[in-house]
């Protein structure tokens, strides 16, 4: 087995979702945006939280107003983030240094150019005053009680242009009194094997050195792992990867790699099992998309389709599996599709509860699903679809309403929206009831939906809680245009638990029919 380091007696996971990451291109948090999501992350137990830049930006400023009342941080500890003072000026005069101060955290970290063309050509100024700049800022803040880090922007490539100017920005600051120097790959364009050696050049001056990482040449998580193995003991990144451009190093995976893999405690196990959900759920926080792919706590990160995958893993799970997906929250999924063989069945099967243990009951479930993935159906996303097929044919599908039938009408008038131009009927008995009810809405599935509940809701007032958060419609055979096959999933929820339907057809309304009225029968059927 190869040897990892010994983990330091002290080491940092910083995390800079609230700036950095909110940098990327279609995140927009308020301030209460970020008050959650710092609750979050102390949960998970980051050490340092960079809370964003105090004085650049009337939402920053707010953020550390409010901090001191409204988060009861436990386990992080919070960070102001600024520059260094204007070149030809004084620390104690600066407006954006005295903003630094006033933010109220004992700890601070700095930025600071360290690669001499930037300090050139966009500080412009000479690179003297730039190491100027760094000591009096530095200095003063120490002088003052403060903890100060200081982020050497851009320092890859001005250890490659310059190497002698760049230690020299480490020496300053360390010198100055920063407890840590942070190397950052700004650009994102360091790759591993090049990343050790600067970082060891770098602790020969003897200060405690960070990285952060940008994912440009897409190796931010193996750059930062570089920089650890070279001797790093802080570490910034952001929660999945936010950040602009191509992103920032993912937080959540160098987590689970230095715990799992190094086998650093750098979290307590039940900490470590809440990843999944903290990335979740800073996720819907930031309106993102959960990236399904995401190592760790992507929701196909164990996921397997391959029916020979499934017939190893019915013997061992491990053969297929780096790791145990609830050691950080996640689950091992078994895809339903053509590929599926009978021991994916019968294991999926028991994830629901389901004994498929009778090889010919389990053959003709298989046999079924990929007759009906022929005709457009996908499982792989739509459990629930699948349950309902399943206890179909086990005869365990219990029916709390009998369809009668349905009907929408749609009506445009041009140049104008209107929120009721569709008008749907849908006739169906509950509990021994006949009921005949009348939906409007803005398209023809809105106003299926407002009808369904409308006749469902006397015998089960809890369908009033169902949500339809996501439709999806996907043309399957593009070739035959209007007449092409369509694909239909819908999202529900109900508050606590999630799930996906499918729906199937040459008539995108009678496909999202049978995915919606499926999404209905799931919930009444798992008693939400």
């Amino acid at each position: 087995m190869p040897t990892t380091p010994a983990m330091p007696d002290e080491f940092h996971l910083y995390d800079t979702t609230l700036r950095d990451g909110a940098q990327q291109e279609g995140i927009h948090l308020t301030v209460d945006d970020k008050l959650r999501i710092a609750r979050y992350l102390d949960d998970l137990g980051v050490t340092f939280i960079e809370g964003g830049w105090p004085g650049a930006n009337p939402a920053d400023t707010e953020f550390f107003a409010r901090a001191p009342q409204e988060l009861s941080l436990t386990s992080a500890k919070l960070v102001a983030f600024g520059a260094t003072r204007k070149a030809g000026g004084r620390a104690a005069t600066d407006p954006l240094t005295r903003a630094l101060v006033d933010a109220g955290t004992d700890y601070i970290c700095l930025v600071a150019k360290s690669h001499d063309t930037h300090v050139l050509q966009a500080l412009r100024t000479t690179t003297e005053e730039n190491l100027a700049m760094i000591e009096d800022t530095v200095s003063y803040l120490v002088d003052l009680g403060k903890h100060v880090f200081v982020d050497c922007e851009h320092f890859f490539d001005g250890f490659w242009a310059n190497r002698a100017y760049a230690l020299d920005v480490i020496r300053v600051a360390a010198e100055a009194g920063a407890e840590v120097v942070i190397l950052c790959d700004t650009n994102g364009g360091m790759l591993p094997s090049r990343m050790g050696d600067v970082v060891s050049a770098a602790a020969q001056i003897g200060v405690d050195l960070g990285v952060h990482c940008h994912n440009d040449s897409g190796c931010a998580v193996a750059n930062s792992l570089a920089a650890i193995d070279a001797g790093a003991m802080h570490v910034q990144g952001t929660v999945n990867g936010y950040g602009e451009r191509t992103g920032n190093m993912d937080l959540t995976t160098l987590i689970a790699d230095l715990q799992l893999k190094y086998g650093w405690p750098v979290l307590a196990p039940e900490r470590l099992a809440g990843l999944t959900h903290t990335s979740h759920a800073i996720a819907d926080i930031a309106n993102q998309p959960h990236v399904t792919r995401q190592p760790y706590v992507g929701s196909s990160a164990f996921a397997h389709k391959a029916g020979l995958h499934a017939s190893a893993i019915k013997v061992n799970e491990d053969l297929y599996q780096h790791t145990r997906p609830e050691l950080v929250g996640n689950d091992m999924r078994m895809l339903i599709s053509n590929m599926a063989g009978r021991a994916s069945i019968q294991i999926k099967g028991q994830q629901l509860g389901i004994d498929l243990s009778d090889r010919q009951l389990a053959g003709q479930i298989t046999d079924v699903v990929k007759q009906r993935e022929a005709q457009g159906y996908s499982y792989e996303a739509a459990d629930a679809s699948f349950e309902l097929l399943v206890r179909s044919m086990t005869g365990r599908l219990e029916q709390p309403f009998e369809l009668i039938g349905w009907r929408v009408f749609t009506e445009e008038v041009p140049g104008q929206v209107s929120p009721d131009a569709s008008e749907a009927t849908v006739k169906l008995r509950a509990k021994g009831e006949r009921r005949a009810e009348i939906g409007e809405g803005n398209g023809p599935v809105n106003a299926l939906g407002g009808a369904l509940v409308k006749a469902l809701e006397p015998a089960y007032p809890q369908v009033r809680g169902y949500e339809l958060t996501d439709y999806r419609v996907r043309i399957l055979d593009e070739g035959r245009g209007t007449d092409a096959t369509v694909r239909v999933l819908i999202d529900t929820s109900d508050g606590r638990h999630g799930w996906t339907t499918v729906g199937v057809g040459t008539n995108v309304i009678e496909a999202s029919w049978e995915a919606l009225s499926d999404a209905y029968l799931y919930g009444l059927i798992k008693g939400y």
